[in-house]
């Protein structure tokens, strides 16, 4: 789209992200990037598209194991690995009010949750959506391959439970979380969470809030520097 045709400020800075709710990283990025959203002065200008990406898409549906055993079982990883790794991160985490609790956080496949994140996207609920998934993953340690338990975190929302049932049932949006997993493999994108600002540049990881700051602080010159 030409400089002329986007309209510099008429039309919002978009971030587009990739991002999978059984990833801690991912939960702490979400969170970063809407303090450094809160600080920009054109924080109002800014639009935040989640899109699907699965770190694990060949675990089996249904199923549900703890995240610590799973990580033991498959990677190997000794028990005080884990925990150190999980200890510095929910200290991050705290900094932006995140409340982690690694103990009860469940392994999934995540392809179900999606679903309702694209449901939810619909109805204009899409970030909602996201943050309750997250803390429903990683503080309440609810079992987000369960499709009753993805129905009640809809009409939580305000969403009709029955029709979340049915969206899972019928694997809905499958063209839609397809579309972004391809456009993921496009990109290159091989981890999350994963940050495009205006289709220019990306940030990869939980980054400091420093470092949105500074990416939404050029993004905005460049679209002051772009001729009209």
């Amino acid at each position: 789209m030409s400089a002329g045709v986007f309209g510099r400020a008429a039309e919002p800075v978009v971030i587009d992200v990739w991002s999978d709710v059984v990833c801690p990283f991912c939960y702490l990025g979400n969170a970063v990037l809407k303090e450094a959203i809160e600080q920009f002065p054109h924080g109002s200008s800014v639009e935040v598209r989640y899109h699907s990406f699965q770190l694990n898409p060949g675990f089996p549906a249904g199923d549900a194991v703890l995240a610590d055993d799973y990580l033991a079982r498959s990677y190997g990883m000794p028990k005080a690995q884990i925990e150190g790794s999980h200890a510095q991160l929910a200290a991050r985490g705290a900094q932006s009010g995140l409340d982690y609790k690694f103990e009860t956080a469940m392994m999934v496949n995540t392809l179900d949750a999606h679903r309702m994140i694209h449901l939810a996207k619909e109805h204009g609920r899409e970030l909602t959506m996201v943050d309750r998934l997250f803390r429903a993953e990683f503080t309440e340690g609810l079992n987000l391959a369960d499709h009753d338990v993805l129905a009640g975190l809809a009409a939580e929302l305000g969403l009709d439970r029955a029709a979340a049932l049915e969206a899972l049932r019928a694997k809905a949006y499958e063209k839609d979380i397809r579309a972004d997993l391809a456009q993921a493999r496009q990109l290159g994108i091989s981890g999350v969470p994963f940050f495009v600002f205006d289709n220019k540049r990306a940030v990869s990881g939980a980054q400091p809030v420093e470092l949105f700051r500074r990416a939404l602080d050029v993004t905005w010159q460049d679209r002051a520097a772009a001729p009209a």
